[in-house]
């Protein structure tokens, strides 16, 4: 299966992009299914039905809000975040629903959107979507959500993968050690082995220009976190730090990055509290891999970015290609998902990739970019997707700061040593993986245990 850095990365909005970005990328796709089959003047009702975590934890993670807007043809990287409030009341106050933005139906939500307390066998995130007309169902559609805004079709399960999947790659690579051989072998950087598979799928114009405009997008998503106050949405009353701590951190005057590292991790620690928390309100963010994990990339980034006076765009486009290889590693040898392995999956996997990207950019040779991902993904083996009422805001947020300053100590680690080291990340992948199928259904993204049970409200 070919994976590009454009499947890692997407453009879209919060909270999250396992129960926000990939349901409304199903729901859009549904209701642009019933345009192309010919049958949307014919609908009069939709149902959609929500199972396993995007039901357990679904409002919380506004994956019903997610659904009505895809139905209305709204897709995660376009629509404007500040236009959701607004759609999602008028649906609730005139109970009509304007079906890919063409065809008006009645929609009451408490009837036709389910949260079922059951879950379907191939993927804990799943969700099914059927419209009827007078003569009865026009068009019934499954779509699993497995993480990182990625959907999947009941009908492609099983199958060996759609045409883009099926892309020939110079240098494809299905392990860390593969991926080795192929940089030896070729003499090339993890960079270069990227960029030369991307340009499979496009000109590499396309891909350099792709890549910033995901980095001005992550850039933004800092720069609003920075200035917007107040508390979350969701009734944790969690109130926003960013802002506050960037004031406090700008009256220090010019930080001593080099000298001093209790400041160089407070920026790092803002940065990513600041992507966070911007998506905990719903904001415009990048799926890096997933949106509970967003933080991380963007903080290790922006850090190397704005410090280094040497650093330009050719960085940026080595450090998330670099990046997006482990993360392939990660998505095809384990799990992406926090439904599927827990938040192992999500903020291990990130961490992994910014110490990888870091090292990238840093000089690290392959082994030791190797090395830097496997000691940050290696600690955060066993971390549980346990989030308090359900909201992408308790421990997300700071887990993101935590994972972020653990990425940039992981390559420090790595670019001490040649590269050899006792455990491969091929290995740490793997008990990723094994780790998350022995963990508990509570503690995997579903608020039925860990911290979301510790929680008591006063």
């Amino acid at each position: 299966m070919a994976i590009s850095v454009f499947d890692l990365f997407k453009i879209g909005i919060g909270p999250s992009s396992s129960h926000t970005v990939g349901p409304m990328r199903a729901a859009a796709t549904f209701a642009r299914a019933l345009r192309e089959h010919g049958v949307l003047e014919q609908v009069n009702r939709v149902e959609v039905r929500l199972y396993g975590s995007l039901s357990a934890t679904g409002v919380g993670h506004a994956t019903d809000r997610a659904c009505l807007l895809g139905l209305m043809g709204e897709w995660p990287d376009q629509i404007d975040p500040q236009s959701i409030e607004p759609l999602i009341a008028q649906l609730q106050q005139s109970q009509v629903l304007m079906l890919d933005g063409r065809r008006a139906i009645p929609f009451d939500c408490a009837t036709d959107l389910l949260l079922l307390d059951e879950s379907l066998p191939y993927h804990p995130n799943a969700m099914t979507l059927e419209a009827s007309g007078a003569s009865g169902s026009l068009l019934q559609q499954t779509y699993y959500s497995v993480g990182g805004g990625f959907i999947v079709e009941a009908a492609q399960v099983g199958e060996a993968g759609n045409s883009a999947e099926q892309v020939q790659l110079p240098y494809d690579f299905d392990s860390a050690a593969e991926l080795l051989a192929l940089c030896k072998q070729h003499q090339l950087r993890v960079s270069q082995v990227m960029m030369a598979n991307e340009l499979a799928w496009r000109e590499e114009a396309e891909v350099r220009s792709g890549l910033l405009k995901l980095w001005a997008a992550m850039r933004e998503c800092v720069d609003n976190g920075l200035r917007n106050e107040g508390v979350l949405p969701g009734g944790l009353k969690v109130k926003r730090r960013a802002a506050k701590l960037h004031r406090s951190l700008q009256e220090l005057g010019k930080p001593n990055v080099i000298g001093s590292t209790l400041s160089a991790m407070e920026w790092v620690n803002l940065f990513a509290l600041a992507v966070n928390e911007e998506n905990a309100a719903g904001g415009r963010m990048v799926t890096a891999p997933t949106n509970g994990a967003a933080g991380i990339i963007p903080a290790v980034l922006h850090y190397y970015m704005k410090f280094n006076p040497d650093a330009c765009d050719n960085d940026v486009v080595d450090f998330l290609l670099s990046a997006a290889a482990v993360g392939i590693l990660c998505k095809k040898n384990a799990s992406i998902s926090g439904a599927e392995v827990g938040c192992q999956g999500e903020v291990g996997s990130a961490c992994a990739m910014a110490a990888a990207g870091l090292a990238e950019v840093l000089g690290a040779t392959p082994m030791q970019l190797e090395n830097a991902a496997e000691i940050a993904l290696e600690h955060n083996l066993g971390l549980t997707c346990d989030p308090v009422g359900g909201l992408v805001q308790v421990p997300c947020i700071e887990r993101n700061a935590i994972a972020a300053v653990k990425a940039i100590n992981a390559v420090q680690m790595a670019l001490r040593g040649d590269g050899e080291h006792f455990i491969s990340l091929d290995r740490v992948i793997r008990t990723m993986r094994d780790t998350g199928a022995d963990m508990h259904a509570n503690y995997k993204e579903t608020s039925r245990g860990g911290l979301a049970v510790a929680f008591v409200e006063c």
